[in-house]
């Protein structure tokens, strides 16, 4: 892996850029956004600048999320729950069949998850 990244500038600015994006989600590092941002912009690689410019627009809420120790996981995963019932039930029941299969759904996940 070192050789590969010592023949090729780019790809090691790229795995050094996103060790370093990793490190601020881990450490909760977020006063460092700014930083990485301006980094990010001036290594010239197309992807990575692309998403730091885009971490621009709403740069108050990422560097919260970077920072603060609450997240919205758990409502996230309710909701994708909730979407994958609905997907799988899709043009074949109605409102009240999906409401009784997200319920059923729910009892038995707090049931597997409390054991």
């Amino acid at each position: 892996m070192t050789a590969l990244l010592d023949r090729c500038p780019e790809l090691a600015a790229a795995s050094q850029l996103v060790h370093s994006f990793a490190a601020m989600l881990a450490n909760s590092t977020g006063h460092q956004l700014p930083d990485w941002i301006a980094n990010a912009v001036d290594s010239g690689l197309v992807g990575i600048s692309h998403f730091a410019q885009g971490l621009i627009a709403d740069l108050g809420a990422v560097t919260a999320g970077l920072t603060l120790p609450w997240n919205s996981g758990p409502v996230e995963g309710n909701v994708n729950r909730i979407k994958m019932i609905k997907r799988q039930m899709h043009g074949r029941a109605n409102f009240d069949l999906l409401r009784k299969r997200v319920l059923l759904a729910d009892r038995e996940w707090r049931t597997t998850t409390q054991q």
